[in-house]
């Protein structure tokens, strides 16, 4: 099927001009297919916005590091220059110096994508608000929301779902790379060695502390500088009923102890006789086991203060953190449940979702999603149905196989264990990096570290060039 169809000639519509809905719309646009992007600003405005234009960064101007050889975001850069996005045009065009970052004028960013859109030929922009499921005759729509998404939609989005939350304060654990881990302090075990409906009874990594350990990291916990709620957070509920780990130290310095650290049911292997004062638990985040959360600690500590306060927990001094805990208002769907591997909604497929209501985290992260829901949903329109997601080896890839499936889900009772994630080498399939130099000398240490980022950064954009050069060939023709 061509452009020219009866069928391809239907719009696309798009609802939510940030950066997800305005890369989906060129995106699709590009393809040759038409678009109805609908945003709600100016008739209504949001706490967080401040402007009518489209893509505006509410924000810091950052795109984060723009290094595509040892950087997973700077990696998705590259990925999304070579699919031409708009996003990624516009915020090159407008750069202010930022060292390895990139970093945008935010005023000239927002107006360059809005001027671009509204230009486009097969792009029509409507000033309106979408207060409910779209309209039945839409045969094709990317919801692309965000993390604001208006309290009539989400709700008409819950009933169509099931899901008995949307909006809430996602209290988010640290996630710890597996392989910055010391085991020769830590060990795995279950508590009580229970496997659980999913588990092997070895299913956790353990970090014992002593008494004086404990007391050294409650002090540093109470001590340490927290990030103030927003106005506009402030009536959310807490996700799930999880509190923030300084929230329950506030409480009683033995609460953690009886908490989340606590230490019955575990043994330590390496010093059997000796029981642990405390414990600290990890729980593997994805199908990889590249990753592990920290089971409990969601936490309003601000980043720099997380990264020192929980490297004094023992194996855990050398841990690389794939994300840092957070605490604030959010609305994302529980996606692996709710979503098909090409963003549809599967009790509603003429339904796709796109960004951060997908569950992923960041500007660029957003936006990379968005290009991907308008490039599947121009591909259907022009027959090309069965078009092919990127593989997982890419930025794009792993990125949304998170997003569709690429976690676990609890190995006991407890909240749903899906959360957003930027992008990140842990999503990525492992791949043994080289263990020597060009010299023949053996790598150690942030060498190796570096030249195994290398070779995954090698091998996605290869992998990238090659689903790039057989995808979509619908659109093409």
């Amino acid at each position: 099927m061509t452009a020219n169809t009866p069928r391809a000639k239907a719009p696309i519509h798009i609802v939510g001009g940030g950066l997800a809905g305005s890369e989906a719309a060129w995106q699709a646009a590009q393809a040759g297919v038409p678009v109805v992007l609908h945003e709600m600003r100016p008739h209504r405005g949001t706490e967080a916005h401040r402007t009518d234009g489209l893509a505006e960064l509410v924000c810091s101007n950052s795109f984060r590091s723009d290094d595509a050889e040892t950087s997973a975001i700077g990696l998705l850069h590259a990925e999304m220059r070579r699919l031409g996005s708009l996003i990624m045009t516009c915020a090159d065009a407008h750069q202010v110096p930022a060292g390895g970052a990139l970093a945008v004028d935010r005023e000239g960013f927002s107006a360059a994508v809005t001027a671009a859109l509204a230009a486009h030929p097969l792009i029509e922009v409507r000033r309106e608000e979408i207060t409910g499921l779209p309209p039945v005759d839409w045969e094709s729509v990317i919801l692309a929301t965000g993390p604001l998404t208006s309290p009539p939609l989400a709700e008409a989005i819950k009933a169509l779902t099931g899901e008995a939350d949307l909006a809430f304060f996602d209290a988010i654990a640290p996630i710890v790379h597996r392989d910055s881990i010391d085991m020769d302090v830590a060990w795995f075990q279950s508590r009580y060695d229970k496997a659980g409906p999913g588990g092997s009874g070895a299913d956790y990594i353990n970090c014992p502390l002593d008494r004086d350990q404990y007391e050294a990291f409650i002090d540093g916990l109470l001590a340490g500088d927290k990030t103030p709620f927003k106005d506009w957070e402030a009536a959310t509920p807490y996700f799930d009923g999880c509190l923030p780990i300084e929230v329950m130290a506030e409480r009683g310095r033995q609460t953690l102890r009886h908490g989340p650290m606590k230490p019955f049911g575990l043994t330590n292997p390496h010093n059997p006789t000796v029981k642990a004062y405390a414990i600290v638990q990890l729980r593997q985040d994805n199908k990889l086991g590249t990753l592990f959360n920290m089971v409990g600690f969601q936490t309003k500590l601000k980043h720099a203060e997380q990264i020192r306060l929980f490297r004094t927990i023992p194996g855990l001094e050398g841990a690389e953190f794939a994300r840092l805990g957070g605490l604030h208002r959010n609305t994302f769907l529980n996606s692996p449940k709710l979503l098909d591997g090409v963003l549809r909604l599967k009790v509603d497929p003429r339904l796709r979702f796109a960004g951060q209501i997908t569950g992923c985290e960041g500007y660029v992260e957003s936006a990379a999603i968005g290009g991907l829901a308008g490039r599947f949903a121009a591909a259907e329109r022009l027959g090309d149905a069965a078009a092919p997601p990127p593989p997982p080896t890419t930025a794009h890839g792993a990125l949304l196989n998170h997003i569709t499936g690429g976690h676990i889900e609890t190995i006991d009772a407890g909240p749903r264990s899906f959360q957003p994630m930027n992008v990140n080498f842990g999503l990525f399939p492992p791949l043994a990096g080289p263990t020597r130099n060009e010299q023949g000398e053996r790598l150690r240490g942030p060498a190796k570290s570096i030249a195994k980022k290398r070779a995954l950064c090698g091998r996605a954009l290869s992998d990238f060039d090659g689903w790039r050069a057989g995808a979509f060939k619908a659109a093409a023709e």
